[in-house]
């Protein structure tokens, strides 16, 4: 079967988000009172999902709604330190024109994700942001729905395999995740 609707996520899927990240974490953790990140943990964090991430770094959940405002206020700020992958607008392109529809679910807010986006924004017919930081599933169901297409005609790109998952188990036929210069898929055991 042929896909119809592609779902990306923003952040380390399309956006290279994850050096301006590690950047300004450590700043984040000091006024929000979590562990720092060491270099050491680096690699181990990035091949984990957020629930995890956020137990290893000891982040207290009634946190959470304080701390993704301060961030996202500080990427807002510095988008233009967080660059699109390479090849990113002629890949979209490329899917428009061979009909496909394109959807954003996001984490951060639509203004950000438009702007990080730049002239590739365009190519986009649906937007779900706003996306709590634990699940993003009720996103990736809204656009389905709006879309008009059946979750067998949906495949979802995320950045995390846990996020794949996820998105697979709430609406879409496939999910792959681009990671360290290959694809995973989520769909394996």
């Amino acid at each position: 079967m042929r896909y119809s609707l592609v779902i990306f996520d923003l952040d380390g899927t399309l956006a290279d988000s994850f050096p301006w990240f590690l950047r300004v974490v450590n700043d984040v953790a000091r006024k929000y009172g979590f562990k720092s990140i060491a270099n050491a943990d680096v690699e181990p964090l990035r091949r984990t999902g957020t629930r995890e991430i956020l137990k290893r770094l000891e982040v207290p959940f009634w946190k959470l709604p304080a701390i993704a405002t301060h961030t996202r206020a500080l990427k807002r700020a510095q988008l233009e330190l967080i660059p699109l992958f390479p090849g990113t607008d002629a890949m979209l392109r490329s899917l428009s024109g061979a009909g496909m529809t394109l959807a954003m679910v996001s984490s951060d807010n639509e203004e950000n994700a438009r702007r990080q986006l730049g002239t590739s924004a365009a190519h986009f017919s649906h937007f779900a942001c706003g996306a709590s930081l634990l699940g993003k599933g009720a996103k990736f169901k809204s656009i389905v729905r709006r879309a008009g297409v059946a979750p067998a005609q949906t495949i979802a790109v995320n950045g995390t395999s846990g996020g794949s998952k996820r998105s697979r188990q709430a609406s879409s036929a496939a999910a792959i995740t681009p990671s360290h210069n290959r694809f995973h898929d989520a769909n394996s055991k």
